[in-house]
C-alpha cells in the first residue's frame, strides 16, 4: 500500500508541476527508488543507502544548475521511511553506517535548497525524530518479546508442577498399591484384590486429570475441567491401605479460626495448600521406610498444633505434613523436583515452604501462606 500510494502520488505531482526541473527524469528516479521500500525490513541498510543516494543525486544536480526550484518531488519524502526501517530492523553496525550516510546527504539537500536556519534545523530534527521513533519501537518490541518468553516459561513451570503434583501423585500411588498387593498376595488374596481395585481407581483418576490438562492445552477443544482443589479436598488424602502408612488429615482448626472472620482464604492459596500436602504425602509414602503414620495439619495462625513454636500470625495459613519414618531414606526426597516445586508454588503466592528431618524421627514439610495469596 505504501509503495502504491507513493507511486500514484509521484505521477500526479509530476503531471501537475510543469515547472519541475528534469520532470521526467525525476519521476523515473522516484518510480525506481520507491519500490525498494518493499525490502526495507529484510535489507534495511541497502534500501536506505539507495534512497539517500538518489536524493543526493538530485541535490547535486540542483547545485550544479543553480536552479531556483527544488529538483525533487515532494512525495519523495516517503523515502525517509527507509531511515526509520534501518533504526527499527537494522543491526547496530548498520545503524551507525546509515547515520554516517544520512547526515551528509541531509546537509547537501539543505544546502541545495537553503531557505533559512530554522528550516535547516527542522530538517535535521526530522531525521533525529525518525531514528528515535524507530529505536523506541524496536526496544518496545524486544521488551514485549521478553515478556512473552517469561510468560511461556512460567506456563511451562506451572504445567510441570501440575503434572508432578497430580499425575505423578496418582502414578506413585498405583506403584505403592501394586507393591503392597504383591507383598500380601500369597498370604492374603483378599488384600491383593483390594489393592487391584485401588489401582483401578487411581488409574481412572489419572486418565481423567490427563484428559482435562490436555483439553486445556488444546485450544480447539473445550475441556470439562474438574473443580479446583480446595482445603475441603484435603480430607480425600486420608486413607490407609495394607503395606502403606496411615494418612490422617486435620483441617478442623482451620475452619474454626475462619468462623466469624471477614477474611477468606484465596482459592489460589487453597489449591497450593492441597497440592503441597498431596506431594508431601506422596513423598512420605514412597520414601519413608518403617513409617506407620503421616499427619497432615492445616491451621490459621501459630504452629502449636504441630508441636513447634512460631510467631502469632493470624493472617496466615499454615500447613504441616509429618511422618514417623526413618530419616536416612527420606533424605532422598530432596533429589527430585517435588520439594523444588513445592517451594516455587509457595513463593509465587507470597509464602514459603521448607522440608527437612523431624525432631528425632520422620520428615517434616512446613508451608505458610498469607490468606490473600499476596506477599505482605
Amino acid at each position: 500500500m505504501l509503495v502504491g500510494v507513493a507511486w500514484v502520488a509521484s505521477i500526479i505531482e509530476a503531471l501537475l508541476r510543469p515547472d519541475l526541473p528534469w520532470r521526467w527524469a525525476t519521476l523515473v528516479l522516484a518510480l525506481v527508488l520507491i519500490p525498494t521500500l518493499l525490502w526495507r525490513r529484510s535489507h534495511p541498510l541497502p534500501v536506505m543507502v539507495a534512497c539517500f543516494a538518489g536524493m543526493t543525486a538530485l541535490a547535486v544536480a540542483d547545485l550544479l544548475t543553480s536552479s531556483k526550484e527544488s529538483a525533487g518531488l515532494f512525495t519523495m519524502a516517503v523515502l525517509i521511511v527507509s531511515l526509520y526501517a534501518l533504526s527499527r530492523w537494522g543491526s547496530g553496525r548498520d545503524l551507525v553506517t546509515g547515520i554516517a550516510v544520512a547526515v551528509p546527504t541531509a546537509a547537501l539537500c539543505i544546502a541545495a535548497d537553503y531557505t533559512g536556519v530554522g528550516d535547516s534545523i527542522g530538517g535535521f530534527f526530522v531525521l533525529g525524530i525518525t531514528i528515535a521513533v524507530g529505536l523506541a519501537i524496536r526496544f518496545r518490541g524486544r521488551a514485549r518479546q521478553r515478556e512473552i518468553e517469561q510468560v511461556r516459561f512460567m506456563e511451562r513451570a506451572d504445567l510441570a508442577r501440575d503434572l508432578h503434583d497430580t499425575v505423578a501423585h496418582h502414578v506413585s500411588a498405583i506403584a505403592i498399591r501394586a507393591q503392597a498387593g504383591i507383598a500380601v498376595a500369597a498370604t492374603r488374596p483378599d488384600a491383593a484384590l483390594e489393592a487391584l481395585h485401588l489401582i483401578s481407581t487411581e488409574a481412572s483418576r489419572t486418565l481423567t486429570e490427563m484428559r482435562a490438562m490436555v483439553g486445556v492445552l488444546r485450544r480447539d477443544q473445550h475441556a470439562e475441567l474438574m473443580p479446583t482443589p480446595s482445603l475441603a479436598d484435603l480430607t480425600g488424602l486420608a486413607r490407609h491401605a495394607p503395606g502403606t502408612p496411615r494418612v490422617e488429615v486435620s483441617v478442623a482448626d482451620c475452619y474454626t479460626a475462619l468462623a466469624g472472620s471477614d477474611s477468606e482464604i484465596s482459592p489460589a492459596v487453597q489449591t497450593a495448600v492441597f497440592r503441597i500436602a498431596q506431594e508431601a504425602v506422596t513423598n512420605a509414602q514412597r520414601y519413608a521406610r518403617n513409617a506407620t503414620r503421616v499427619q497432615v495439619t492445616v491451621t490459621i495462625g501459630d504452629g502449636k498444633t504441630s508441636g513447634r513454636d512460631s510467631d502469632e500470625q493470624g493472617g496466615e495459613v499454615h500447613l504441616w505434613v509429618t511422618d514417623d519414618g526413618d530419616l536416612v531414606d527420606q533424605r532422598r526426597v530432596g533429589d527430585g523436583y517435588g520439594i523444588r516445586g513445592m517451594a516455587e508454588r509457595a513463593e509465587l503466592l507470597g509464602g514459603s515452604c521448607v522440608a527437612g528431618p523431624g525432631e528425632g524421627r520422620g520428615w517434616v514439610v512446613i508451608a505458610r501462606f498469607p490468606r490473600s495469596g499476596v506477599a505482605a
